[in-house]
This record gives structure tokens, C-alpha cells and sequence, in this order.
């Protein structure tokens, strides 16, 4: 386990040992992960320029505002899209792009509280569109920018990594899964994708994490009976079983900045991150590689346990890296011809 004291003691470092003017783009920041991350990367950065991305306006202004009381020097920029559509996703895409030449981090957390096989109006399952398909897309698009980046690489998506579970090759939308294997379904198809980006981008580093139980408005989004019982059991056990939001921030930064998960190829300009302090190794990533530059990690900071591992290098035996690629640009030229 990485220890709270040990995530803290990174953080404190960043300003002393990444340089200034470090550029972030957080997708789904306006709420819950994503807003706790973005405050703890403003607090923590020098003369940070962050662009967050997220549906509200009010919610938008309002942190802004809470960013620049914590870094008066820091840049903030919200941009206001509904990035369940792929066709919005790239416009929010081609306005960074206009403005940045390289960004550093790239952190996405946007999700939803629905659980039915609902679409969006491009013909994807809303849930993995927001999960999957729009995360991906984002990462497809700016990684040029992630490439150009000097002293830090990193793309984190908030997810569920440690719990892969089998992966049904026929339906990766997951249009038809059993709601009781969505998760592990979902889990392996992002954890298997990061691995077939990061083979043409060694020199970034890719994480996809589980933020443990954390008591945010999804859960009071989550709809009808199962909804109802996951609100009872956070209003029951939630002391003891809920991770807190501002040490959830906190261990996301950690994430995102420290050399515990470099990129595959680091070069010459570094790119590791905050240097590891006395007692901490470099993580194994998800093929069981120290440092092999993707990485399923849980609440803790922890690796993926040896089953996932086994799980997942099962699936990379049997093509499904490339599979998952294939279908992926196949979705991408099916909704952008």
C-alpha cells in the first residue's frame, strides 16, 4: 500500500521538482474525482494552466473561481461540452490542440449513473460511451500533444483497475453483457486499449485506476433499486468503507506525478515524474513488467494482483489488443465518415 503521508510528501514536491507551466486537461472535472484532482494539481503546481472539461456552467464558473484562489498564478479554462458524442469530443479536442503544443497530463473521470442499455444519438451504449469510446477518443487525439511534452507524460483514466474480469469479444459495447460482468468486461476492454496506444507511445506513460469507494453525486444519480441499495450501504458503512474526497484528490495527483509509474521509454529528457523517495519501487504494470509503462492500479497505489495479470496476458496471447484496436477505429470512422 502507498501510504497517505507517502502521497502527501510526493505532492509537496512537485512544485520543487517538475518545472512551471506543467499543462493538464481534465475531462469530467465540474463534480466529484475529477474536481478533487484539478483543486489538489492547482494547490500543488507552479503556474499550472489546466483546461477542464465538464456539462455545467455554474459548476464551471464556480471552480474556476475556487482554482484561482488557490494558485493566484495559475490558468484556468473551462470548457463546457456534453462528451458522451465523439463528434463533441473531437471539438473539444481541435480547441486545445489550438491553443497548446504540448500538454503533460491528461486525466479522465467523466461517467454516468445509468446502468440500462440506453444509446447516445451516435448508436453507442451510453455507459461505455462515456467509460470507453469518448476516454479513448481523447486519448487518440492529443496524444501528438502528450508526446511533445518535456519532463511529463501521463494519461489517467478513473475506472475500475485491479478488477478485469472476462471480456466478451462479440460485444464490446457491452450492449448486452449481464449487468453482473459489465464491470470486469469494461475494465479489461480499457486496460487492453491502453496497452495498443501505449505501443505507439512508449514514451507515455498510461493508468488506469480504481479510486476505491467514494461517496460523490454519482451516487445519487444511480437510478431505481440498485441505486437504492448503494446509497443504503454508503449511509450505513460509509465511514469505514469510503475513501474521502480530498485524500482521493490527492492520491489521484500522486497518479498523475509520480516516477512510482514511468513511461516504457523514458529518454533522455526524463519524463518519470516527482523522484521516489527511500522505499518505493517503480509499480509492475499490467503486463507484470516493472515500469512497462501501463499500468491497472488500485485505491492504494497498488498493482493489479497476479490473477488480473494472468487474465490479461491470456487475452494479449490471444490477439485481443489487437481486436480491441480494430473495433475501436472501425466505431471512429463508422460515426466521423
Amino acid at each position: 500500500m502507498v501510504s497517505l503521508s507517502l502521497v502527501q510528501s510526493s505532492n509537496t514536491l512537485i512544485s520543487s521538482t517538475l518545472p512551471p507551466n506543467l499543462v493538464a486537461v481534465f475531462v469530467g472535472a465540474t463534480s466529484g474525482i475529477g474536481e478533487a484532482t484539478l483543486k489538489q494539481f492547482a494547490k500543488h503546481a507552479r503556474q499550472p494552466r489546466a483546461y477542464f472539461v465538464g456539462r455545467s456552467q455554474d459548476a464551471g464558473d464556480r471552480i474556476l473561481a475556487e482554482c484561482k484562489a488557490l494558485n493566484a498564478k495559475g490558468e484556468f479554462i473551462f470548457i463546457k461540452a456534453d462528451v458522451s458524442l465523439i463528434r463533441i469530443v473531437d471539438e473539444v479536442c481541435e480547441e486545445i490542440k489550438a491553443k497548446e503544443k504540448a500538454i503533460n497530463i491528461l486525466f479522465l473521470s467523466a461517467g454516468v449513473a445509468v446502468l440500462d442499455r440506453r444509446e447516445t444519438s451516435e448508436h453507442i451504449h451510453l455507459l461505455t460511451a462515456l467509460s470507453y469510446y469518448s476516454r479513448t477518443r481523447f486519448i487518440t487525439n492529443l496524444i501528438p500533444l502528450l508526446q511533445r511534452a518535456s519532463a511529463l507524460r501521463r494519461v489517467i483514466t478513473v475506472g475500475k483497475g485491479g478488477f478485469e474480469g472476462p471480456i466478451n469479444p462479440s460485444d464490446f459495447p457491452a450492449s448486452r453483457v449481464p449487468l453482473r460482468a459489465i464491470r470486469g468486461h469494461i475494465c479489461t476492454l480499457f486496460s487492453l486499449g491502453l496497452e495498443s496506444v501505449a505501443k505507439t507511445a512508449p514514451e507515455v506513460s498510461f493508468i488506469h485506476d480504481d479510486p476505491g469507494a467514494v461517496k460523490t453525486q454519482l451516487f445519487e444519480r444511480v437510478e431505481g433499486i440498485i441505486g437504492v441499495l448503494m446509497r443504503a450501504f454508503i449511509f450505513i458503512f460509509g465511514y469505514w468503507v469510503c475513501v474521502p474526497i480530498e485524500e482521493c484528490g490527492e492520491r489521484q495527483l500522486y497518479l498523475a506525478t509520480s516516477a512510482r509509474y514511468p513511461p516504457k521509454s523514458v529518454g533522455r529528457d526524463g519524463g518519470s515524474g516527482v523522484p521516489l523517495g527511500d522505499g518505493v519501487d517503480v509499480a509492475r504494470g499490467t503486463t507484470d513488467e516493472v515500469g512497462s509503462g501501463v499500468y491497472s492500479v488500485k485505491w492504494d497505489g497498488t498493482s493489479a494482483s497476479p490473477e488480473v495479470q494472468k487474465l490479461l496476458a491470456g487475452y494479449r496471447d490471444e490477439g485481443m489488443v489487437e481486436k480491441i484496436k480494430e473495433h475501436k477505429e472501425s466505431e471512429f470512422n463508422r460515426i466521423t465518415k
